[in-house]
Parts: C-alpha cells; structure tokens; sequence
C-alpha cells in the first residue's frame, strides 16, 4: 500500500466526518430552517398571484362570451329588420357600385 493513498483516504474521512458534524450543528439547522421558511412564503406569494390572475381570466373569458353572445343578438335584430326586397335592392346597388368603381379605375 502506498503511504499518500492511505494519507488521502485519512484526510477525506475526516473531512467527512467533520462535514457531517458542520452540516447537522445548531447553527446549521437554524440556515435550514430559514431557507425553508422563505421557500414557503415565496410558494405562498406565488399561489396567491396564481389565484388572482386565475379569477381575472375567468372575468375576462365571461365577458368575451357576453360581448359575443350581444353581437349575436344585435345581428339578428338587424337581419330582421331590413325586409327582403329592401335587402336585395341594397345587394344590387352595392354590386352595381362595386362595378362602377373598377371601371373607374381601369380608366
């Protein structure tokens, strides 16, 4: 056996051992226990920012459907409104109008 390989092995033992002993001191459980402290008021921080965007988007998502859901009933409204044969006259004008516009700009 070589003397250094034996004199590391010694060294890294006691090393070990005297990282285990730093490791599990008082001092080093009060750092622990502050860490793991401040690591629960950050979840909680982040829940409760999780919470509220949460509830704003389901704000949001419900106002979308009753915008959507007024349009819809304002186009209905309209549709009903104008009578048939006005509606026709009206597509005919817009389709002459559209026909008078190319014209003009191919002249």
């Amino acid at each position: 056996m070589d003397i250094k390989k034996v004199g590391i092995f010694a060294a890294g033992l006691l090393f070990g051992t005297a990282g285990i002993k730093v490791l599990s001191s008082k001092d080093a459980k009060k750092v622990y226990t502050n860490c793991t402290a401040a690591a629960l008021r950050a979840k909680k921080c982040v829940m409760n920012t999780a919470t509220t965007i949460q509830e704003n988007v389901d704000d949001i998502y419900q106002g979308a459907k009753q915008i959507n859901a007024d349009r819809e009933a304002e186009e209905d409204v309209v549709v009903e409104d104008i009578p048939a044969e006005t509606a026709e006259e009206t597509a005919e004008c817009a389709c002459e109008a559209a026909a008078e516009n190319t014209e003009a700009a191919e002249a």
